[in-house]
């Protein structure tokens, strides 16, 4: 326990601190954001602000991993460990390409970056990696980072998404890993489209999952097998790396809250989205992650109803999509719709967190 609160501190503090001095930074050499003229009018005054904040958060995160496992390591209680390894992989690599796409949309001073076939190449060549790997690295108890089950609380034994083996139940897992990561990215990214939004909600969905993750290791079936217990390899590694993703974001929140000194961009929303996708796998939850980051699920399918409804039928579903536009449309100010957004965050984080505390006391017969 001692180790999660050090790397939530540590990435706090990080993030607290480095943020201003990017601001301060972008600022001087003129990074700043463009605003798309459809959007809502009120969001013209914000075109200039800094962007690429989310810098300040995987610094956060990364000096929060790799200092507590080194203290880990030293201590003999714990240390680095291919699960958050391969999370915090996948968040840094997502966060590389959103930061290539931050730089072309400040070179070309417009707000379109990589066009949409880099984005589809990038995102897919990091799943493949991202989901070859997670398949290897047995370790003494036969388990991997992921599994080609899908998974709600644990893996679900009847289905497989490799139909077993071969090469077509290779292709088809990876397909499914691309079409995990390339929606929890893109959704994070839809999200942030408001001062605090993005931050706070993923703040919560990590602390969720900084709660459920060392639940599972203090539960694991390597320490003792019985019911209830859990197969997943490194939770505690994986706690640790929460619980830094949530100090991370709440140490840029304190600047990227109304009004917003700074945005976090593509390079802070694609490695967030990465972070929730990792640990989804990681963590052997994936749909348990569509309850509990379901403000993010909301946000997406507002884009999907929109241009679907759209495209047949020549009308508008929504005012404006994502969904928070849709509501600044209607009247509401930016943060009342932030803070009531919030509120339907943590209550998808507190059900699903009920709903992983329930599985286990029926499992347990507690």
């Amino acid at each position: 326990m001692t180790q999660i609160i050090i790397s939530g501190a540590i990435s706090f503090l990080v993030a607290i601190f480095l943020t201003p001095l990017l601001i301060r930074r972008f600022s001087a050499e003129g990074l700043g954001q463009e605003i798309r003229e459809d959007g809502p009018r009120s969001h013209l005054r914000k075109r200039g602000t800094p962007t690429m904040g989310g810098i300040a958060i995987l610094a956060g995160i990364i000096v929060a991993y790799v200092a507590t496992n080194i203290v880990g390591t030293i201590n003999g209680k714990g240390g680095f460990t291919v699960s958050g390894i391969l999370v915090l992989g996948l968040t840094l690599a997502l966060g590389g390409l959103g930061f290539a796409d931050d730089y072309i949309k400040l070179a070309q001073s417009r707000n379109l970056g990589l066009n949409k076939k880099a984005k589809l190449i990038g995102q897919a060549a990091v799943a493949l990696v991202f989901g070859f790997l997670v398949l290897q690295f047995k370790d003494e108890y036969k388990l991997t980072p992921g599994s080609t089950h899908l998974s709600y609380i644990r893996d679900i034994p009847t289905v497989d998404i490799s139909l077993g083996a071969g090469v077509f139940g290779f292709i088809l897992f990876m397909l499914f890993i691309y079409i995990l990561i390339s929606a929890w990215s893109n959704a994070v990214n839809l999200t942030d489209g408001l001062d605090g939004l993005a931050a706070g909600s993923t703040a919560m969905v990590m602390g969720a999952y900084t709660t459920i993750t060392f639940w599972q290791f203090r539960n694991s079936c390597e320490v003792n097998v019985e019911p209830g217990c859990y197969s997943v390899r490194d939770p505690l590694d994986l706690a640790i790396l929460a619980a830094a993703g949530l100090g991370g974001c709440l140490g840029f929140l304190w600047w990227n809250a109304a009004p917003a000194k700074i945005f976090m961009g593509d390079t802070g929303s694609l490695a967030l989205g990465g972070l929730v996708a990792g640990i989804s796998v990681a963590s052997r939850t994936e749909l348990l992650m569509i309850i509990i980051a379901a403000l993010f699920v909301i946000e997406a399918a507002s884009v999907v109803i929109q241009v679907f409804v759209f495209r047949t039928r020549g009308t508008r579903f929504f005012r404006m999509a994502p969904f928070h536009h849709h509501f600044e449309n209607g009247g509401w100010a930016e943060t009342t719709v932030v803070v009531r957004f919030w509120l339907i965050s943590a209550m998808a984080c507190i059900t699903g967190m009920a709903l992983f505390y329930s599985e286990w006391l029926l499992t347990t017969g507690v």
